[in-house]
Parts: C-alpha cells; sequence; structure tokens
C-alpha cells in the first residue's frame, strides 16, 4: 500500500463521519419536527457543507501526485478536514437544550461556524500549494481570489446579525460554488 492509499484511508474516515454528521442531523429535524423549528438559512449552510465536502473529495485525488510526504504535510492535510469536521458539527449540534431553535442556535454560534469556515479557505489555498507548482498554476486567478473573497466574506458574516444578510450569502456560496464546480469539472 502506498502512502497516498493511507492518507486516503484518514480522510475518507474523517470525510464520512462529517457528511453522516449533516445526514443524522438532517435526518433528526425530519424525525422530530415538532421537537425544534428548522431554519431554512441553517439547512442550507448544511447543505453548502455537504457540496464542499464533496468538491473536497473531488479536489484531493490530485494527493496522488505527491511522491515525498512529510510528517507536516500528512497533519497539514489531516487538520484541514478536520475544519470540515468542525462546522459540520457546530452546524447540527448534539441537541438544542439551550436554544429555542436552529435559527436562534444558528445566530448564537455564527462566530463559530464562520470563523472555522474562513479558516478553511485560508487552509485550502495552503493545501493546494502542497499538490505543486505545475497543479497550483492549472488554476486561473479566480481562484485565489475566490478563497480570499470567501474569508473575508466568512469574516463580515461572523460580525453581521442580519437575517437579510445571512440569507443572501447562503444563497451567493452555493450558487458559486456550483458554478465553480461545474466549470472546473
Amino acid at each position: 500500500m502506498d502512502f497516498f492509499s493511507h492518507i486516503k484511508s484518514v480522510i475518507g474516515i474523517i470525510l464520512g463521519l462529517s457528511i453522516t454528521h449533516l445526514l443524522k442531523g438532517a435526518a433528526k429535524q425530519i424525525q422530530h419536527p415538532g421537537r425544534s423549528k428548522p431554519y431554512w438559512v441553517h439547512n442550507l449552510w448544511a447543505f453548502y457543507m455537504f457540496l464542499l465536502l464533496l468538491h473536497f473529495w473531488w479536489w484531493e485525488f490530485n494527493l496522488h501526485d505527491i511522491k515525498q510526504w512529510l510528517f507536516v504535510e500528512y497533519f497539514f492535510v489531516i487538520l484541514y478536514i478536520v475544519l470540515y469536521y468542525s462546522v459540520c458539527a457546530l452546524i447540527y449540534p448534539e441537541d438544542l437544550k439551550d436554544y429555542k431553535d436552529y435559527e436562534d442556535y444558528f445566530y448564537s454560534r455564527k462566530k463559530w461556524i464562520f470563523g472555522i469556515l474562513g479558516f478553511s479557505y485560508l487552509m485550502d489555498l495552503v493545501d493546494t500549494f502542497i499538490k505543486g507548482q505545475a497543479y497550483y498554476s492549472h488554476y486561473s486567478i479566480e481562484y485565489p481570489i475566490r478563497n480570499v473573497s470567501h474569508f473575508l466574506l466568512c469574516l463580515v458574516a461572523m460580525k453581521v446579525d442580519s437575517k437579510v444578510f445571512h440569507s443572501i450569502l447562503v444563497l451567493v456560496f452555493l450558487v458559486y460554488e456550483f458554478s465553480y464546480i461545474l466549470r472546473l469539472f
């Protein structure tokens, strides 16, 4: 077994846990609709994370091009996927006992959600760089602009309480991500 198979397995486990957490949270809303009122913005962020995880898994296939691995690179890639798991865990908590509903929960935890999500866009730049200059230069200037603008928008989302802003932001992120994936792959 080569090292890529090993790292792919570890990433796959954490990615699987992330997707499981999202699916379990969504199923809980369906199973017990009377316990906690769903919030459409929150649910769209959960769907966005699901899409981002699928995109991540597709993107990480290019790790097979790395022939020589150092522990620091291995640790970095694992830390990167752990960030995604952390956002998924924050989007769907184990319980909502301390909150009125998902809307109340979402806005009370937005600093954590968007702080970690924003940081993941910076980690993505490093992750792409690890794959090599040839891989990095394959993408246009849109790629670093995408990541930096998403990072900055997450910083704004941490501070802004406006429900209109968060409604528009999640729609913009979703439409852009679909567009980006379709144009890249």
